[in-house]
């Protein structure tokens, strides 16, 4: 492991102790972390992955492409992040910039609600979250700083993209501005709107 790579190991750690969930670790989603022993140059091109409530589609694309060495950053485009509730008349809501920790304790207040929101696999989708960043980010709540850094953005539904395209074409150009790569890649949501 490479010594950045221990830093951001030991820092996760400490992170997950002070959050308290139980079983919390970073998953590995294939192709994995790489062993020890694999000596990959760092990753030059950074990549952005953007669905609509950072939570599913483009937090797992942000834990393979990390497992695999890629820099990247997920985000999501909504006005607030939505998961599936107990009807489809009451979804769970919460801002973005809620830590996933949050979110995970709020809906696991009850024995009957820990038991309901693990069987729909929201529970995981905070676990896996919180092991990978502190809270959901919103594109376009974002820095151009932050959003110009990226060489490839994944928007994982149409939507998703025109959203990315908007929030690009209004923001203010600056002399580093560079090129974007924005791909679409229609992926639908088996439960809920994520």
């Amino acid at each position: 492991i490479t010594s950045a790579c221990y830093h951001h190991h030991q820092q996760q750690q400490r992170i997950n102790n002070k959050m308290n969930i139980p079983g919390l670790h970073r998953p590995s989603t294939p192709p994995g972390m790489p062993p020890p022993s694999a000596h990959r140059q760092p990753s030059k091109l950074s990549f952005g992955t953007v669905c609509s409530s950072n939570i599913n589609r483009s937090m797992e694309a942000h834990v393979v492409l990390q497992n695999a060495g890629m820099r990247v950053e997920s985000y999501g485009t909504g006005s607030q992040v939505r998961l599936p509730g107990k009807s489809a008349m009451e979804p769970q809501i919460f801002k973005f910039g809620t830590p996933y920790s949050e979110m995970y304790k709020s809906l696991a207040v009850t024995p009957e609600d820990e038991a309901f929101f693990s069987h729909n696999g929201v529970l995981q989708l905070c676990k896996r979250g919180s092991s990978v960043k502190l809270a959901p980010q919103r594109w376009q709540d974002m820095p151009s700083k932050a959003v110009q850094k990226h060489d490839v953005v994944i928007a994982f539904e149409e939507r998703i993209y025109d959203a990315v395209i908007e929030d690009l074409q209004t923001r203010e150009p600056t002399e580093d501005f560079k090129a974007i790569h924005v791909i679409c890649l229609d992926t639908k949501v088996s439960a809920g709107s994520f």
